[in-house]
């Protein structure tokens, strides 16, 4: 067992708008990212199904052509394979579960996100 404390988690500074905290597990990831008003997420995907919480704020999601705006205390589930996108509406923080890890992550393959 293993206990984590947010504010005693690493904060990576991935671009101005853009604050991520991530603790990988053996099955899955769990990230909580602050994120400013105005930053985008381009489109891409991952093998990862994936489930945004959003505790703070709103998100503008774009999956696979079809527009969602997910407000506090929502939650949207993405599919493994599915394109998207994500842009603030305003300044949030969001909680992300993905499974299995997120081995691009871990290696540092995530260049899209430090823009």
């Amino acid at each position: 067992m293993q206990l984590y404390e947010w504010d005693q988690v690493a904060k990576e500074q991935m671009n101005p708008l853009f604050v991520r905290q991530v603790i990988h597990g053996k099955t899955m990831t769990v990230a909580r990212l602050n994120i400013r008003k105005g930053c985008s997420v381009p489109e891409h995907s991952h093998h990862n199904e994936q489930i945004s919480m959003i505790e703070k704020g709103s998100m503008r999601f774009v999956l696979a052509g079809v527009e969602k705006v997910v407000k506090a205390g929502e939650v949207l589930q993405i599919p493994p394979h599915v394109p998207h996108s994500a842009e603030a509406l305003e300044d949030c923080i969001v909680v992300d579960l993905f499974s299995p890890p997120r081995e691009d992550w871990i290696r540092g393959d995530d260049a899209y996100l430090r823009k």
